[in-house]
C-alpha cells in the first residue's frame, strides 16, 4: 500500500453489550476465523495505514480491555458510558484523537470481513472533495436497513431510516453500512451539532450527513458487496459470517494452485498459508499459525495450529500438530501421533500412536508406535533430543529431560531416563522371566473354584 497523503485514524465501536449472543463474552471478542472480531477491525484500520486507532469500549468488557490494551496501548481504549447511540460513541474518542489532522474512519467491532479496498474508496472519495464518505451496499431485502438516497451524479443527499422513508425511498436497495470516513476535524465539529431528538433518545452518526450538507459540503456514498458486511449480533450471525469466509478462502486456496480433495470439509484460519501443490485431505482443521511448505500432503481428519509443515511432508490420517510443531522436509507423522512445541528433522518418521510434546528429532529418526515424550512432572515441562538417524523401538517412554544420542536405538518397551551415547543400544526394561506349565496350572485351579462354588 502506498503511503496516503493525509494521516489516518480510526474509531472501532465495540462498546455494544450484545445481548442476542447470549453470552458472557463481549460481542466483539467472539471469534471468526479464529480470530476475535474486533482484531479484524484492528487488522484492518492498519492495512489501510491508520496511524492512530481508538477503540471504544464500556468499562464492564475488563476481557475486551485486556485484549486490546497491549495491543494498542491503554491510551488508545476510550470508554462510553453509559452507551448513547454511535455519534455519542465517536465523540467518547475526542480526547484519544487530540492533536490528530487527518482523515478519520468509523468501523465496527462486530464486522469482520470489511476489505481493505472499501476502505480505500472511502479514503479516495475524501481526496476528491467529499466531506463525509459513507459506505453502503445493495441490499437483496433492504428491509429495515437506512436508506442511502443519492443524487444522478451520484453525490449522497441522505441517509433515511426506513421508519421514515416514502415508498419511493423504500425503493432503494443501496443501504446504510454505517461505515462512514470524514476529515477528523470536520467529522468531531459537526458531531457537537447532533441532537438525540428522536425516538431512542441517541446521538446518531448518520446526521452527519445532513449536517454536512447544510453546511454546502458534499457527500458521497461507495459500494460494496453485502457479505462484505455482515455485522454480527447473534451466534447465527456468526456462523454466517464464518461460512462467508470459508467459502471465500477455499475458492482463494484452490486459485493458487492448493488441492482440496473436498473443499466443504477443509477449515481455514485467518492466517492460514498453504503454498501451491500442497494436497488437503478431507476433514482438516487449520487453526490459526499454521504455514504448509509446497509438496506437502496434509491427510483426512487432521487438526493443526501452530504448526510449520516443510516441504515433501506428510501429515495424518488422524494427525495433531499442536504450537510450535515444526516439520522438516520430508517428515512423516502418520495416524494418532501428536506433536506439541517439537522440531522434526529432515525425513524423520513418526508413524502412529505416539505423543511427542517439547523435543527435538533429528533428521531420519525412526520413532516406533506408542513412543511417548515424558514431558511434564506436574511442575515443569522438559526436553527431549533425539539425534540423526536413532530408532526408538515401539512403546517406549522418553522421560526428560533426555537426551538420545545420534544413531542411537532404543529396544522396545523400555523406559528411558538416563542419557543414552550415539550408536549405543538402550534396554530400560525389566529382564523377562518364565514359569514354565504356570499358565495350564493357573487354568485348571481357577475352574476347580468355579465348580466348587456352583455345588455350594
Amino acid at each position: 500500500m502506498e503511503t496516503p497523503s493525509r494521516q489516518r485514524a480510526a474509531v472501532i465501536l465495540a462498546a455494544g453489550k450484545g445481548t442476542r449472543m447470549k453470552s458472557d463474552l463481549p460481542k466483539v471478542m467472539h471469534k471468526v476465523a479464529g480470530r476475535p472480531m474486533v482484531d479484524w477491525s484492528i487488522a484492518l484500520a492498519r492495512q489501510v495505514g491508520c496511524e492512530r486507532i481508538v477503540v471504544i469500549a464500556h468499562p464492564s468488557q475488563q476481557v475486551l480491555i485486556d485484549h486490546v490494551g497491549p495491543q494498542l496501548g491503554e491510551q488508545s481504549i476510550a470508554f462510553q458510558d453509559p452507551p448513547m447511540g454511535t455519534g455519542h460513541a465517536v465523540r467518547c474518542a475526542e480526547d484519544a484523537l487530540a492533536g490528530f489532522d487527518g482523515d478519520l474512519v468509523v468501523l465496527y467491532g462486530d464486522s469482520p470481513l470489511v476489505p481493505a479496498t472499501a476502505i480505500e474508496s472511502l479514503f479516495d472519495s475524501l481526496a476528491n472533495n467529499a466531506a463525509i464518505g459513507v459506505l453502503g451496499f445493495d441490499a437483496a431485502e433492504p428491509g429495515l436497513y437506512g436508506r442511502l438516497i443519492t443524487s444522478g451524479d451520484g453525490d449522497l443527499e441522505a441517509i433515511v431510516e426506513a421508519r421514515e422513508a416514502t415508498p419511493e425511498q423504500l425503493d432503494v436497495t443501496l443501504c446504510n453500512s454505517g461505515v462512514m470516513a470524514g476529515d477528523a476535524d470536520t467529522m468531531l465539529r459537526l458531531l457537537q451539532s447532533v441532537t438525540n431528538d428522536n425516538a431512542k433518545g441517541e446521538y446518531y452518526l448518520t446526521d452527519l450527513v445532513a449536517l454536512a450538507r447544510a453546511d454546502g459540503k458534499t457527500c458521497k456514498a461507495v459500494r460494496c458487496e453485502e457479505e462484505d458486511l455482515i455485522g454480527c449480533d447473534s451466534k447465527a450471525d456468526l456462523a454466517q459470517a464464518e461460512a462467508i469466509f470459508q467459502s471465500r478462502r477455499r475458492i482463494e486456496a484452490m486459485t493458487s494452485g492448493v488441492s482440496l480433495i473436498a473443499p466443504d470439509t477443509v477449515w481455514f484460519s485467518h492466517d492460514t498459508v498453504l503454498e501451491p501443490d500442497v494436497i488437503v485431505e478431507p476433514n482438516v482443521v487449520f487453526g490459526p499459525g499454521v504455514k504448509v511448505q509446497s509438496g506437502a500432503t496434509i491427510r483426512a481428519f487432521s487438526h493443526l495450529e501452530g504448526a510449520e509443515v516443510g516441504p515433501g511432508c506428510s501429515v495424518g490420517p488422524y494427525a495433531r500438530l499442536r504450537p510450535g510443531a515444526i516439520l522438516s522436509k520430508d517428515a512423516f507423522v502418520g495416524n494418532f501421533v501428536e506433536v506439541k512445541n517439537t522440531t522434526m528433522g529432515e525425513g524423520a518418521k513418526a508413524s502412529h500412536l505416539s505423543y511427542l510434546g517439547d523435543g527435538e528429532v533429528g533428521a531420519n529418526v525412526n520413532i516406533g508406535a506408542g513412543t511417548i515424550f515424558c514431558n511434564y512432572d506436574g511442575y515443569l515441562k522438559y526436553k527431549t533430543t533425539i539425534g540423526d538417524n536413532a530408532f526408538i523401538g515401539s512403546n517406549s517412554a522418553l522421560v526428560a529431560p533426555v537426551s538420545i544420542g545420534r544413531g542411537a536405538i532404543v529396544g522396545s518397551g523400555s523406559v528411558v531416563t538416563d542419557d543414552v551415547m550415539p550408536d549405543a543400544l538402550a534396554l530400560g526394561r525389566a529382564r523377562q522371566t518364565q514359569k514354565e506349565h504356570w499358565a495350564g496350572e493357573f487354568r485348571a485351579r481357577k475352574a476347580a473354584e468355579k465348580a466348587e462354588k456352583k455345588k455350594g
